[in-house]
């Protein structure tokens, strides 16, 4: 039996989708199907139609803005990993609701049901040996807290993704086990029987460019003013260009919470309202960003992964930012050539879970 297999179809009825995937995942004795849909099948209809065919099996995904299929970004499709039962020593799904009023809460209960099951707390698991993937409603404006959450509350990390619904940015939807969620978030503690690793990779160079934000919104994600002055007044003084430019080439600036050269976070602003720039995630006052030059994300993300060493599956969270770039650069085959040698699937994501919310980065995770 297989541990691993990848699937995709572009069938547009749900049902018949499910089907064509089950014919190509046959030979694995699964655990866990998990899978990234386009906004062309009905919710309810792909998520009960997965559940039906692979009755027995966990089915968990969500809708996306570009389905990943062995690196090939995808449109109108849907892409599947089956795992092995072999995979995992431990496999929970929670579904955590309401995040947008408070997730508090519903963290409290999935850990407890994590508890229970496992026989020890979250605080008690080994980072090494588990590990949490987590899928977000795109659309909640909660990534943030449920991210800190979960980073205050354990040293497990959780990687993943916020759900997308094709750069529409109206609903994004969560898929478990037959059921359709928004305004909420999907946790699967796992496991794996022989080791994982987790990547974090952009294709960014800071440089001596800096602002500092001393006016927010945090809640609505906008910046009023960087260094004490207008956010897009300082924001185009910094970078020389005039105000006008930085309107028409935002998606070109983006900036980053930096450590060091190869340790950063980025910040991608979204777009300017007066004199205000929203952004892709909160932002907090007071901490100094840097504006990042952009490279090459082909070769960043080829010289990420080989140091990652050698890996028998994977799942790539991948920017929808990224998607676009890859895409008007015209570098989508030279990309999925970076993933010829394993099975991976992934979906572009309206921003990516890694010890926080981020943007303009993968965030990947490789099975052994």
């Amino acid at each position: 039996m297989d541990k691993y297999k990848i699937a995709q179809s572009e069938f547009a009825d749900a049902s018949e989708a499910a089907k064509h995937l089950k014919e190509q995942l046959s030979g694995v004795d699964t655990a866990l199907v998990l899978y990234f849909a386009s906004t062309c099948y009905p919710a309810e209809a792909i998520s009960k139609a997965m559940a039906d065919t692979f009755a027995g099996a966990q089915t968990v995904g969500c809708t996306t803005s570009g389905e990943l299929f062995s690196g090939l970004i995808k449109q109108n499709t849907v892409v599947a990993m089956a795992f092995g039962k072999e995979v995992f020593k431990y496999l929970h799904v929670e579904i955590l609701e309401n995040i947008k009023e408070d997730c508090t809460e519903a963290i409290k209960h999935a850990f407890k049901a994590f508890k229970v099951s496992l026989g020890k707390s979250m605080t008690e698991l080994d980072p090494a040996k588990y590990v949490g993937m987590v899928l977000i409603d795109g659309m909640s404006g909660s990534e943030e807290q449920v991210n800190d959450l979960l980073g205050n509350r354990t040293n497990v990390l959780f990687v993943g993704g916020s759900a997308g619904d094709d750069f529409k940015f109206k609903h994004t939807h969560l898929f478990v086990n037959g059921k359709t969620y928004t305004n909420a978030a999907v946790l699967v503690l796992m496991e794996p029987t022989d080791g994982f690793t987790i990547l974090k990779t952009q294709s960014f160079v800071p440089s001596d460019k800096k602002l500092t934000p001393t006016k927010v919104d945090e809640k609505r994600r906008m910046v009023i003013e960087f260094n004490g002055k207008p956010a897009t007044k300082a924001y185009a003084e910094v970078l020389g260009i005039t105000t006008e430019e930085l309107a028409k080439n935002l998606g070109q600036y983006p900036v980053g919470l930096v450590f060091d050269e190869e340790n950063f976070f980025v910040r991608s602003p979204q777009h300017i309202d007066g004199t205000s720039i929203a952004f892709y995630c909160a932002i907090k006052e007071g901490l100094e960003l840097t504006v990042l030059s952009s490279g090459n994300i082909v070769e960043a993300t080829r010289v990420d992964l080989q140091k990652c060493g050698d890996a028998n599956a994977l799942v790539d969270f991948c920017c929808c930012l990224r998607t676009l770039e890859l895409k008007r650069k015209n570098q989508i085959a030279d990309y999925a050539k970076v993933f010829a040698n394993i099975p991976a699937i992934g979906f572009s994501t309206y921003g990516e879970s890694h010890i926080g919310h981020i943007n303009q980065t993968s965030t990947m995770l490789l099975l052994k």
